[in-house]
């Protein structure tokens, strides 16, 4: 029996980006297509088979601990991104100013898709879904370079829209216009706490 079941939900690729240089800007640049590999993208600052462990894992790890990078990608919604937009009052979210990876549309409640569920390109790559991505103060700058006024209402407005991380788990192209099949654990929701 397989750990993971294919859903009917078929998303899209909508817009892909890169950030070439995290200390300068977590701005991204656009682009039409990448190939994946097991240490991301190249050329991608977020890129890597491991990465320093940041403050999000201090009740695992000291800061700086070498680590799995299970951060690879950071994947967003457009019906999402849209309704943080609305609530901040403006138009839309440039995924550039948010340092986005890829965004998708067509799958719905996103930034809740379950940790370990499967993201698969037409080419077959296939990216691992790690877990919710949550709002931080990074894009704020950003937002306020090209939207004076709006940075400091983005925490706010994207509080459970922030999309999702992901790595790596097939290699392969991502392409903007491609399809996305998700794939879920078969397993019941945890009722630990």
């Amino acid at each position: 029996m397989p750990a993971l079941k294919a859903t009917e939900i078929i998303g899209e690729i909508v817009w892909l980006g890169r950030v070439p240089d995290r200390a300068e800007s977590l701005r991204a640049v656009a682009e039409d297509g990448y190939f994946a590999s097991f240490a991301g993208v190249d050329g991608e600052t977020h890129a890597g088979l491991t990465r320093p462990s940041c403050e999000r894992v201090t009740t695992q790890y000291a800061l700086k601990t070498e680590i799995r990078n299970t951060r690879q990608f950071s994947i967003l919604s457009q019906e999402e991104l849209e309704q943080t937009a609305a609530e901040m009052g403006l138009d839309a979210i440039d995924p550039k100013w948010l340092g986005a990876s890829i965004v998708v549309k067509g799958i719905p409640d996103f930034t809740y898709v379950p940790p370990s569920a499967r993201l698969q390109m037409q080419s077959g790559a296939t990216l691992v879904v790690d877990m919710e991505n949550r709002p931080c103060q990074f894009p704020a700058k950003v937002i306020e370079e090209d939207a004076p006024g709006f940075g400091r209402k983005f925490m706010a407005a994207a509080r459970s829209r922030r999309g999702v991380t992901a790595w790596v788990e097939r290699e392969g192209d991502i392409r903007l216009g491609d399809t996305i099949s998700l794939h879920i654990p078969d397993q019941r929701e945890w009722r630990g706490q």
